[in-house]
């Protein structure tokens, strides 16, 4: 079946993927959900459009993951949508996932509506030819995360240790895993604080909860590890959370902390200077047989200038891995 992206200079076949050819994209948390006139970037005009995938192809990316603080795709009539592709196309630049952010299934009060609009959204990431629906159940920014510098220093809203609720939560995403399944799409679930995907034993509890094979867990370890507060280490999480892992997100950050654990401090880095050794991640990740689509973020500062950098170094690391030498049917 044809899609609005046929187009895309993409080999998705894990079999052929080299260092050069496997899918790396950016985020776009680099550019302002709303424009300076105040227009929502949704909404906004071609020309809004085209100068930030002008920018995503300046860099060095030729994949950019929509996340719907930007653009819904399930809300975007059908014009627009050829618009934002034919924008996209000019610039060599392929849109293979959709993120939800912040609509959780068992938010209390929006628990239907967000679920509807997860059903809306996957038919739509379907329709449109992507590659991976990711979502999770972190929920809207309070008034103290919006004041704060880095809104991950603030106290969020938490899922209730009640299962009952976690009963829901692992229904809804169910439901929401097997219409995935019926259009073809894997579903990849964030991990986040506080939240049923906040520690590695209560995700890995999740997804076995689910037992969907299209369901997996885009396993962001930086979400957790950049927290002011005692964390899990990192080499756990990921040891733990990997082996279910059908997407995955990446960023990193310093992190200092007392050894009483009074106190602990972190920042936004590159993927090669935080405290994760993402040289071993990725080493790791493959060797065990990971092969997904990796999304680069950052939050604060240059954020797409950091995502390129994260990009090159990405590529070097994989370029030491049994994927670094060109397979033969490869495409670059």
């Amino acid at each position: 079946m044809s899609t609005p992206q046929d187009w895309v200079d993409q080999d998705w076949n894990p079999a052929t993927w080299t260092s050069d050819t496997w899918p790396i994209a950016t985020c776009l948390h680099g550019f302002p959900p709303v424009t300076r006139d105040g227009t929502a970037f949704h909404d906004a005009d071609p020309e809004v459009w085209d100068d930030v995938f002008a920018q995503i192809e300046a860099v060095g990316f030729s994949l950019a993951e929509l996340a719907d603080s930007h653009i819904r795709p399930a809300d975007l009539e059908r014009s627009r949508r050829d618009e934002l592709f034919a924008i996209a196309k000019a610039h060599g630049v392929g849109i293979p996932s959709v993120h939800l952010q912040r609509k959780s299934v068992v938010q209390p009060g929006h628990e239907e509506d967000n679920l509807a609009y997860a059903h809306r959204t996957i038919d739509a990431a379907a329709e449109w030819g992507m590659q991976v629906f990711s979502t999770g159940l972190h929920q809207p920014f309070n008034d103290a995360q919006r004041a704060a510098l880095w809104f991950w220093t603030a106290q969020g809203p938490k899922d209730p240790e009640d299962p009952e609720v976690r009963k829901a939560a692992v229904s809804r995403l169910r439901e929401l895993g097997e219409h995935a399944a019926s259009v073809g799409l894997p579903m990849a679930l964030e991990l986040y604080e506080d939240t049923y995907l906040g520690t590695a034993d209560s995700a890995v509890r999740l997804i076995e909860e689910i037992g969907l094979d299209n369901v997996g867990l885009n396993a962001d370890v930086a979400n957790l590890i950049r927290l002011h507060r005692p964390v899990e280490d990192w080499r756990e999480l990921f040891a733990k959370t990997m082996p279910l892992t059908n997407y995955l997100h990446v960023k990193n950050y310093t992190r200092d902390e007392a050894g009483d654990g009074s106190w602990a401090t972190s920042a936004p880095s590159t993927m090669e200077a935080g405290l994760i050794n993402y040289r071993q991640v990725l080493r790791d990740a493959v060797a065990d047989g990971f092969r997904g689509i990796v999304m680069t973020e950052q939050y604060g500062g240059d954020s797409l200038g950091v995502c390129a950098t994260n990009q090159q170094y990405i590529r070097s690391v994989l370029a030491t891995t049994s994927v670094g030498t060109k397979h033969e049917g490869a495409t670059r």
